[in-house]
């Protein structure tokens, strides 16, 4: 995890009042622009924007989406932003709840695997229909808004001390309120007060809860365009002068303590903001399931290209995790053995590592229903025992955990493999080819079909997106063929 250098309580021994957050936040959010930004910090945004717009069109498809699509449409109202794939314009605050579940729903998109939580599948779909609703907005200050906003719940995840098991919240969503809120309000133009306001507005509405996976609940995915939806809502009511809590983080009854239990380190939320951006240390994801999953099937993976691992020669195949991950993804084992719907599937380290070894990768193809019927994976799956490794859990209890795996044969023989480090982390990172080829299956995957080259037309408006002058050329990328 990346330490800070905690910043001076005062002097002659006294201790200085400590700011309130939401004011430091607000006063970061509203004064960053572009040209602030070292040019890797504004290369770590295009990366962002671009990954996340093609998650979201591969999860235009997904279970749940339609459904809160036709709902937005059967709402109405006035046509302000676009719902991404399939071409509706609605009020922006159910655009950026629609695109913001989609972007999730294949769970394809960005993690930091330090603070635990996905960063982009709130802050860009508000972001983006803040930009529509304001009428347009050029890439700077879409750049300032989305590097804002991601740098806000990476902060806030990278703070806090509680895990996601014990606390029952999922930060993604729980810290996306906030961040989305800090990016929409910078891209449509939010100053100070106003900003102050709307973090206090969207502190009334912060939710996000763990039960989500353990039930196998399609809400998962919605959760983080829950936040966005908040988000655009909030930061129109400060608009409209709209007074919310002033004293939203660090108050008596503010949300450091009524949600982290006071579990979150003050010093990391405020050391070298605007100066050090913790954002860049994004992960990116080569396999669409849980993060959780990734160090399993980097393990599988790498065994299967080493030894001769048939199937019908496996006795068993254990996999050594942290608590975390255990819970997160191995239990209940009836159901990750043998998941029963995509989302099963996608918090599973058996069905995972069981892909990974009879098809030597894990596609978007591996979470649909004809996958989750496929008797070989299933028979394999079930051969997978996952355990917490008490070794793995004191030294990485809070981050994304590394995954020693144990291949077992018939004849006695068994093969080992661990990775730390999964795939996709900074010090691991894909290639802008497998960036492009993860983009293109994505949009082969839209519910409605997309331009050809849409990949390729994304790729371009995205990397010049510092010279583009507005926005909205992002959202007619991602838009069904006439």
């Amino acid at each position: 995890m990346t330490t800070m250098n905690p910043i001076s309580a005062g002097h002659g021994g006294a201790t200085a009042p400590r700011e309130e957050f939401a004011a430091v936040l607000a006063r970061f959010a509203c004064k960053l622009s572009m040209d602030q930004m070292p040019g890797p910090v504004i290369d770590a945004v295009k990366m962002n924007v671009f990954d996340t717009l093609a998650c979201a069109a591969a999860g235009s498809s997904a279970p749940a989406v339609a459904e809160a699509r036709e709902l937005a449409a059967e709402w109405g109202g006035a046509p302000q932003a676009s719902i991404l794939a399939f071409g509706d314009k609605v009020p922006a605050h159910h655009a950026a709840w629609v695109n913001g579940t989609m972007a999730h729903a294949r769970d394809y998109d960005d993690t930091h695997d330090a603070a635990v939580l996905h960063a982009g599948v709130s802050v860009v779909p508000a972001a983006l229909a803040a930009a529509e609703l304001r009428g347009g907005a050029s890439g700077a200050d879409f750049i300032a808004g989305v590097a804002a906003g991601l740098e806000t719940i990476c902060r806030l995840g990278i703070a806090t001390r509680i895990g996601i098991i014990e606390s029952g919240y999922m930060y993604t969503s729980l810290f996306g309120y906030f961040a989305a809120t800090i990016a929409a309000g910078r891209v449509i133009g939010l100053n100070r007060a106003q900003m102050v306001n709307a973090l206090g507005i969207v502190y009334s509405q912060v939710a996000g809860n763990h039960q989500v996976t353990r039930d196998s609940a399609l809400t998962k995915r919605m959760q983080p365009g829950f936040a966005a939806k908040a988000a655009l809502i909030s930061v129109q009511l400060a608009q409209r002068k709209v007074r919310g809590v002033q004293a939203t983080f660090d108050g008596l009854d503010g949300f450091l303590r009524v949600y982290l239990r006071d579990r979150c380190d003050g010093d990391v939320l405020r050391d070298r903001l605007g100066e050090h951006y913790e954002f860049a240390r994004l992960s990116y994801k080569p396999y669409p399931c849980c993060r959780f999953n990734h160090t399993a099937i980097d393990a599988a993976l790498a065994l299967r290209a080493s030894h001769e691992l048939a199937p019908s020669r496996i006795r068993r195949i254990k996999v050594g995790v942290n608590r975390q991950a255990y819970e997160a993804v191995c239990t209940p084992a009836e159901v990750r053995k043998a998941p029963k719907t995509n989302v099963d599937a996608q918090f599973s380290i058996p069905y995972s590592v069981a892909a990974a070894i009879l098809d030597g990768s894990v596609r978007l193809s591996h979470f649909t229903d004809a996958s989750l019927q496929r008797p070989d994976i299933l028979a394999l799956a079930r051969k997978v025992e996952p355990f917490v490794d008490e070794d793995i859990e004191r030294a990485w209890g809070r981050n994304i955990s590394p995954a020693e795996l144990h291949v077992e044969l018939e004849d006695g023989t068994t093969h080992t493999r661990r990775i730390d480090v999964p795939l996709g982390h900074p010090s691991r990172p894909m290639s802008s080819a497998d960036f492009d080829a993860k983009a293109k299956d994505c949009m082969r995957n839209a519910v409605l079909p997309l331009r050809d080259d849409a990949h390729r037309r994304l790729r371009e408006l995205v990397d010049q997106l510092d010279d583009l002058d507005d926005v909205r050329a992002l959202v007619q990328v991602i838009q069904p063929v006439p």
